[in-house]
């Protein structure tokens, strides 16, 4: 009996906790064709953001942190692709409470951070508007993504300080009715 009970308190103490999904509301992307990037380029860096969105939940077992920045991750993910298959599936799965299986992407988080910041950096030197603004976004999630990333630190404080936070509300509730 006593075995019974230790394997029943090993399987609820395994159990994942149950959890919320507040998926992120796209309706069309924030993005034209006037972004300085290709179609497939778009694909790849929502896929990357996609893969490395559900592979936070999965390893922190949606801690509320993971589940943030998932939001923030799979909103620009869909704004770059709306139809990207990684993102769609992720967020749908969260939204049924199942936690997604770890997936390989094409890079590490840090390097992916790494990739953020340098293609935000040339989306900035390309100076249109929806360049900018990705530019800003990619950039301060280089930063949050890898926080030992001095160079990428240092730009989103900068943008920071001369523009503002970035309005993550405005990405992840782009199609919230006012």
């Amino acid at each position: 009996m006593s075995c019974y009970l230790g394997m029943v308190a090993l399987h609820a103490a395994e159990a994942p906790k149950a959890f919320t999904w507040d998926p992120p509301k796209v309706v069309r992307g924030l993005f034209t064709r006037e972004l300085g990037m290709l179609d497939s380029e778009r694909e790849e860096y929502a896929t990357n953001l996609a893969i490395i969105a559900a592979n936070q939940v999965a390893v922190s077992k949606a801690s509320p942190q993971s589940l943030a920045d998932a939001r923030r991750m799979l909103a620009l993910a869909l704004h770059l692709s709306p139809r990207n298959k990684r993102a769609l599936v992720a967020s749908f799965q969260l939204s049924k409470g199942v936690l997604p299986e770890r997936a390989e992407g094409n890079y590490g988080t840090q390097a992916f951070a790494r990739l953020l910041f340098t293609r935000g950096q040339l989306l900035e030197k390309q100076g249109g508007a929806e360049d900018v603004a990705l530019a800003r976004i990619f950039i301060q999630l280089a930063a949050s993504m890898d926080p030992r990333n001095e160079d990428a630190i240092y730009a989103s404080e900068i943008h920071r300080i001369d523009h503002g936070g970035v309005d993550w509300s405005g990405i992840t509730d782009a199609g919230k009715k006012p």
